[in-house]
């Protein structure tokens, strides 16, 4: 059993940054692929980031390629997730996510889930 329990959200103006982390219970976490997902209000949940458990792969979506970057702290056992050039449309609850197998991009690839971390971009 994994618990990921996320932190570091917030209120932040356009053009801002922000990194939210993911805290991962579970001695093998440095095995599990890791990602992030986020839902807007009235939107369904969306593939935002994900890394391979040694860093090597790292896969973005197309809406925040270049403006995001996840990565992961293995001896920490934890994950993160670092948001620059913030837009109003990055509005959305952000959810950690793990799983034991491969890297996937697809919301039904992640067995586990935490409870998600509220972020605001303000205009």
């Amino acid at each position: 059993q994994v618990q990921l329990v996320e932190s570091g959200g917030g209120l932040v103006q356009a053009g801002g940054s922000l990194r939210v982390s993911c805290a991962a219970s579970g001695r093998t976490f440095s095995s599990y692929a890791m990602g992030w997902f986020r839902q807007a209000p009235g939107k369904e949940r969306e593939f935002v980031a994900a890394i391979n458990w040694s860093s090597d792969n790292k896969y973005y979506s197309d809406s925040v390629k270049g403006r995001f970057t996840i990565s992961r702290d293995n001896a920490k056992n934890t994950v993160y997730l670092q948001m620059n050039n913030l837009k109003p449309e990055d509005t959305a609850v952000y959810y950690c996510v793990a799983d034991t197998d491969s890297v996937g991009l697809q919301i039904g690839a992640y067995d586990y889930w935490g409870q998600g971390t509220q972020v605001t971009v303000s205009s």
